[in-house]
């Protein structure tokens, strides 16, 4: 499983761990990941993702993950996420 958000995209950053002695080690700036479910209203059901907090605001502040992926262009979300917005437009076109 990659450390990756699948709202955002937000992944790991580096820089350095720098000591009082000025010394710098290269260290990995991993995002706040949480599993979290989202409940579906289209599809009826909860969807399981691992999304940073930054992403569950941006889904709440949208009104939800059907709102969200039904404005966000498929070039913008991640393979799984295109993939969940398939599955929701095919359920609330139904």
């Amino acid at each position: 499983m990659t450390r990756r958000c699948e709202v955002t995209g937000k992944g790991p950053a580096v820089g350095n761990n720098v000591s009082h002695a000025n010394n710098k080690t290269k260290r990995r700036f991993l995002p706040n990941l949480q599993q979290v479910s989202f409940l579906s209203e289209a599809l009826g059901h909860s969807v399981s993702c691992r999304v940073s907090t930054r992403g569950i605001r941006t889904v709440e502040h949208n009104g939800g993950i059907d709102n969200y992926l039904k404005t966000k262009s498929n070039s913008k979300l991640t393979p799984e996420m295109q993939k969940l917005k398939k599955r929701v437009l095919k359920a609330s076109a139904s």
